[in-house]
């Protein structure tokens, strides 16, 4: 892994995820630049219920920069995670409501953003 090597990351979705999930094998001053203009689903859902900006695609983009040791593995997948309900939680990612909760709780969307990254081991920003 190249500590000289800085590389900033662009999009969102599916897309920016395999980037990043490529890119964190090369160096961990990785940044990623994430879209936030979702608004289907249980972004789309949070979006017009709360007024926040739509998490999924930044959901995405931390669970790509999990590691490949368990903590990461884990962690990656626990946020991933959609329920399955006939309730209103149905179709929700955990991740989703982590990071709105954190945002509501501090304040403040790139600190949020950063305390789900450091409780996911995230390598990049």
């Amino acid at each position: 892994m190249s500590e000289d090597l800085k590389v900033v990351a662009l999009g969102g979705g599916h897309g920016l995820y395999a980037s990043l999930s490529a890119l964190r094998r090369v160096t961990s001053r990785l940044t990623a630049v994430v879209t936030v203009a979702d608004d289907g689903g249980s972004s789309g859902r949070l979006r017009r219920e709360l007024g926040v900006l739509p998490p999924g695609d930044l959901r995405m983009a931390l669970a790509a920069l999990c590691g490949d040791d368990e903590w990461g593995r884990t962690w990656s997948e626990v946020v991933q995670h959609r329920f399955r309900s006939e309730g209103d939680l149905h179709g929700h990612a955990v991740g989703n409501l982590l990071i709105v909760a954190l945002w509501e709780r501090l304040g403040d969307t790139v600190a949020g953003l950063d305390w789900v990254g450091r409780l996911l081991g995230a390598h990049g920003r």
